[in-house]
């Protein structure tokens, strides 16, 4: 077929599963944006208005001032940002070196592929189960509490440890805060080009220098960013919390479900406000953890 041939040809007609507004690919997409509409954008939406709305519907800033005049409930937003950067900056450190042993190739094959599995679970167990699991294991009569204290004569609880207090509940969400940095972080880790190390060993540098000059300078943002998705991941979670301390800890979520579903402290609309200012923390961290991967990603495409 000569060339003029070709370019007098008819134009291939684009079949209905290949493009298109209505094409069978677009379809299948419609369940993800029918869940996303139902259950994350209208209820936000709903939230937003009522947190500007008395009880009678009436359009009013009250909320927020009684809000700002709650000790206890500003409080409550102290101690989970506290709990939140705790687990946050403890499941980046571990869940780093865990990330980086797997990578490196160091370790058995099989060990990565499991460890990857594991991550996968274990950062999506979470509620009343999880809950469950620390107290029968570091409960004052869980497992590891009567093995350490009948076999080793270690009462962890005569040394101040309660697995219903800050550091309890700290505890209990880097069980699913290490396994989530290293599913972020493993990615970026495999993007890392063994040319770099090879260069800076041929110019004399040591693994100090590789991991100072290079190493850390390009995971840097992915680091971060994946340290305040924790951040956002952790302020965010109330059946956890919920169901290990009940009322017990003063965190904002727990505050939230006793304003919206409360027999006592039932306010729907003060509960809406402290929605609206959960929505605005997490909305600054998930906008920065997004800044920084596009930054991250920058070096390892």
């Amino acid at each position: 077929m000569t060339v003029a041939a070709i370019e007098q040809a008819p134009p291939i007609a684009k079949t209905a599963s290949t493009g298109g507004l209505f094409s069978v690919a677009t379809l299948g997409v419609v369940p993800f944006f029918i869940f996303a509409l139902l259950f994350l954008i209208v209820p936000t939406c709903m939230l937003m208005v009522g947190a500007f709305q008395d009880k009678a519907g009436n359009p009013t800033l009250g909320n927020f001032v009684e809000l700002l005049n709650r000790p206890d409930l500003l409080a409550s937003y102290w101690i989970s940002i506290k709990i939140s950067v705790a687990s946050a900056v403890g499941g980046a450190i571990i869940g780093f070196f865990i990330a980086h042993a797997v990578v490196s190739g160091v370790l058995p094959s099989w060990l990565r592929p499991a460890v990857m599995t594991f991550s996968g679970v274990a950062s999506n167990f979470a509620g009343v189960p999880l809950a469950f699991a620390f107290v029968a294991t570091v409960g004052r009569v869980g497992l590891v509490t009567v093995l350490l204290r009948d076999w080793l004569g270690i009462n962890i609880y005569a040394h101040g440890f309660n697995l219903l207090s800050f550091w309890g509940l700290t505890l209990t969400y880097l069980y699913f805060q290490i396994p989530l940095m290293v599913l972020i972080l493993v990615p970026a880790l495999d993007g890392m080009k063994r040319e770099w190390r090879e260069a800076c060993a041929i110019l004399g540098g040591s693994a100090y220098h590789y991991w100072r000059y290079v190493g850390v300078p390009v995971l840097w943002p992915s680091i971060m960013g994946a340290t305040l998705l924790l951040f956002a991941n952790a302020f965010g979670a109330v059946a956890t919390a919920y169901a290990l301390t009940g009322s017990s800890l003063n965190i904002v979520t727990i505050q939230l479900f006793a304003q919206i579903r409360g027999d006592v402290l039932n306010d729907p609309n003060l509960g809406f406000a402290l929605a609206f200012g959960m929505i605005v923390v997490t909305c600054l961290s998930n906008g920065a953890y997004i800044w920084l991967r596009s930054r991250g990603e920058r070096w390892l495409r």
